[in-house]
């Protein structure tokens, strides 16, 4: 058994035995579980992979949300403000990405974000289209989004 499925199991058993069977019971579980395998890691041997990845999961999620945040601001400011600020463009962006699951990571993370909508991949898989709303300059969206985004999802994929 890997180590995820090991914290999983120890998450399952806090939510037992707190008898708290609620995303806030198993999330507090899954923290307590990775703390434990933390705690016992000489005895697996090599798994700084794991709890590196972990750590990179919970920044590319904090990451997301500060997006998400930040870009639904802009977005509710031009719709309530009287001037129109948009400046809408469909742009490419060079993808560094090279799986199929981290470019449908990329993709998906930057259509939920208010203000972009990723529209299409070239099919050499190295150009991602995108519709922004804010795209007077293209080339800071373009290096906002690699440098944001993408660069977040690939460190969750490297070793």
């Amino acid at each position: 058994m890997n180590l995820f499925s090991v914290n999983l199991v120890l998450a399952l058993v806090w939510t037992a035995l707190t008898d708290s069977f609620t995303v806030s019971g198993f999330l507090t579980g899954y923290a307590i579980g990775l703390g434990a395998l933390w705690l016992t890691q000489p005895l697996y041997g090599e798994t700084g992979n794991y709890f590196m990845r972990s750590v990179r999961i919970v920044e590319l999620a904090v990451y997301f949300v500060y997006d998400l945040v930040v870009s639904s601001l802009r977005v509710t400011w031009d719709v309530i403000t009287p001037q129109d600020l948009s400046c809408p463009k469909i742009i490419e962006v060079p993808l560094q990405a090279e799986s199929d699951l981290e470019i449908l990571l990329v993709t998906n993370l930057i259509s939920l974000t208010p203000g972009t909508l990723s529209l299409d991949v070239s099919p050499d898989r190295k150009t991602l289209f995108v519709h922004a709303m804010f795209a007077e300059h293209p080339e800071e969206v373009i290096e906002g989004l690699q440098d944001g985004m993408e660069y977040h999802v690939r460190r969750v994929f490297t070793a």
